[in-house]
């Protein structure tokens, strides 16, 4: 395995378990616990069953000495659903949800991936956190755009506190999609074409799209701060060996696991 640090993050290694930190978060170590998670641990509830499930969140979440009791119960379906949960809705099964904020102790917010986007968001002065899925679908649907607004209207949170957080996902060099979904990108993000999101590969007519720097724009749009928008700069599909990856290893692909939560 190679070592994943970088100026934005660190890399932990114990045994079987491997995760990666943002070091801007760690700064908030006593208010709030995150961690995405990866490869040889997998959050495919399809592909390992309930049982390894359960093993593997008592695993991280042990590491990280949370509860894995506390982890939300979710499905996600490409969709640009957010709820707010607190204490009273926490026991809930979540189906057909892509985001997830509160501003409680003791409720782990998680996503899994395999090549979309994981945003962990926080707003140091509300201390109100989210975990945010957003693919390629859920950026055309401007998910993550729907979930500061949220912050903001229910919890009064100023954009400009906001930090955000992009992990690991499938990068432009390897996001290559055919003239349809391109289309769709064109359609919804024509204000900020001109930004270099969109590269034509003429040699077999296929583009490469970067979903990171649209999220990027629609947080600046939004007032983030640039510099509390902060990425992990790991291409999913370049470390394969790491990450679980849909792109390249199709059906088969396991998941790994974004948590953020209070304490």
């Amino acid at each position: 395995m190679i070592d994943l640090s970088n100026d934005n993050i660190i890399h932990i290694k114990k045994g079987k378990i491997e995760y990666i930190q943002f070091k801007r978060l760690l700064e908030y170590e006593g208010i709030l616990k995150h961690a995405i998670c990866f490869k040889p641990l997998d959050f495919n509830l399809s592909k390992i069953g309930e049982k390894k499930l359960e093993e593997n969140y008592k695993d991280i979440c042990e590491d990280l000495k949370i509860s894995y009791k506390d982890i939300l119960r979710m499905k996600q379906t490409h969709s640009d659903n957010v709820e707010i949960v607190d204490l009273s809705n926490k026991e809930k099964f979540y189906d057909n949800t892509d985001g997830t904020i509160t501003n409680e102790k003791n409720i782990v917010l998680p996503i899994v991936t395999a090549d979309c986007i994981s945003l962990l968001l926080f707003d140091p002065q509300r201390k109100v956190i989210a975990n945010i899925h957003s693919g390629w679908r859920g950026t055309v649907q401007r998910i993550v755009e729907k979930a500061i607004k949220k912050m903001v209207v229910q919890f009064g949170c100023s954009t400009s506190d906001i930090i955000c957080c992009i992990g690991p996902c499938i990068g432009k060099c390897h996001f290559e999609v055919r003239e349809d979904v391109k289309e769709i990108f064109e359609k919804e993000f024509k204000d900020i074409l001109g930004q270099n999101i969109i590269l034509d590969n003429k040699k077999d007519n296929t583009y490469f799209i970067d979903t990171v720097l649209i999220n990027r724009l629609m947080l600046l749009k939004l007032g983030l701060k640039n510099e509390n928008i902060i990425e992990s700069n790991v291409c999913t599909v370049c470390n394969r060996n790491e990450f679980h990856s849909y792109r390249a290893e199709k059906e088969g692909s396991g998941r790994n696991i974004s948590l953020i939560t209070l304490v």
